[in-house]
């Protein structure tokens, strides 16, 4: 079975969207992938980061995560997106990212990558599987092939049950009210299985 590339691509202002990256490497290593994990480059203002001490805190402690690049994605086979909502959208953060990306979508070289993706939201309606569907929609225009985790393994219920990509709702002191950790490492374990299987097709 061919092996493959994992790369880890999250926003995180206070930290959910990192820890789940960080759930999705140990899942990625455990399917035998070899793994990156990577932080899109953080465009609001200094003064906007320094209002809000959780921003800040998370600012300080991820500044040795290394930033994404297009090459990261020509590096991979396989790609876990990771973003909170924003008013239903991804932020501008990870947008900014993606836009980034016709040089290699013009090349022909986003297709048949296998993506996936997360996200988080301050409440149960707060756009969670519009914004995984915003990611997607990036995805279909690439060509490349979505790993959804669909109901594939009971563990998914435990983190409210989203077939689109493990979502999480997080309270007012920054704590997810699911329990994420396990769907998180089995959205990442069938990500890299499926990954496999195209890349052993496509060289095979």
């Amino acid at each position: 079975m061919a092996s493959v590339n994992l790369a880890i691509i999250y926003y995180s202002s206070t930290g959910t969207n990192y820890q789940m990256a960080q759930w999705a490497e140990l899942g990625g290593k455990d399917a035998g992938a070899e793994v990156k994990v990577l932080k899109v480059k953080e465009l609001a203002p200094e003064a906007a980061i320094a209002s809000n001490p959780a921003w800040k805190n998370h600012y300080d402690e991820t500044k040795n995560v290394p930033e994404a690049t297009p090459d990261d994605l020509d590096w991979a086979d396989a790609i876990i997106f990771s973003c909170p909502t924003r008013f239903g959208n991804v932020p501008s953060q990870m947008k900014q990212f993606l836009d980034l990306t016709g040089g290699l979508w013009a090349q022909g070289k986003l297709a048949n990558k296998v993506v996936s993706a997360m996200t988080s939201a301050t409440n149960y309606h707060g756009g969670h599987e519009q914004t995984i569907n915003a990611l997607y929609t990036t995805m279909m225009h690439w060509g490349a092939i979505i790993a959804a985790p669909g109901y594939t393994d009971p563990v998914i219920f435990g983190a409210g049950g989203n077939p689109y990509g493990t979502s999480v709702t997080v309270d007012q002191e920054g704590k997810m009210l699911e329990d994420a950790e396990g769907a998180v490492k089995h959205q990442a374990k069938r990500t890299v299985e499926v990954a496999k299987w195209v890349k052993s097709g496509l060289n095979g």
